[in-house]
């Protein structure tokens, strides 16, 4: 399973628009071997440069002047476009949380079961990455999650936490 992927132009793109409101980075791995798959997974996008395929290898100084000359380029066409955001993006942490709560009510009401949990939690993060919500959506998604534990509890009859 993958995430989506992004060439080094989407990736520049992407990251100046993002970063006008919320925090953005990239992140390199080893010239060697690259990101461990655990922070491959802790990443909302791949991204690539692409090369010529008879050599398509770039060491690492080269990839990273690649990638910042394509932020930079999209930044400089970003600052020329009118503002009008609305949003604001939750910090990794407050996702962190919601994946939390997710994967804990999932568990509650016998989505995921315990003994065979796949790699659904995997994918339901990266379709939320994907979905990239902003954090009024999150805390929407947060009061969906706790409206369920209240509603189970009730059936349940579990009392108040």
């Amino acid at each position: 399973m993958s995430l989506p992927i992004l060439t080094a132009r989407e990736c520049g793109e992407k990251i100046a628009a993002e970063a006008v409101q919320s925090q953005a980075a990239l992140v390199f791995g080893q010239e060697s071997c690259g990101l461990s798959g655990e922070d491959l997974m802790q990443c909302n996008f791949h991204a690539y440069i692409p090369a010529n395929p008879e050599y398509s290898s770039l060491n690492l100084a080269a990839a990273v002047q690649t990638f910042t000359y394509e932020i930079f380029q999209a930044a400089e066409l970003e600052q020329a476009r009118p503002k009008d955001y609305h949003f604001h993006y939750p910090a990794n942490r407050d996702m962190a949380y919601f994946y939390g709560h997710l994967e804990k009510v999932l568990k509650d009401i016998g989505f995921i079961i315990p003994q065979h949990p796949g790699q659904m939690m995997q994918r339901l993060k990266w379709l939320f990455n994907r979905a990239r919500p902003d954090e009024k959506e999150l805390n929407i998604l947060r009061g969906i999650l706790s409206a369920i534990e209240k509603h189970t509890d009730r059936l349940t009859g579990k009392t108040e936490k």
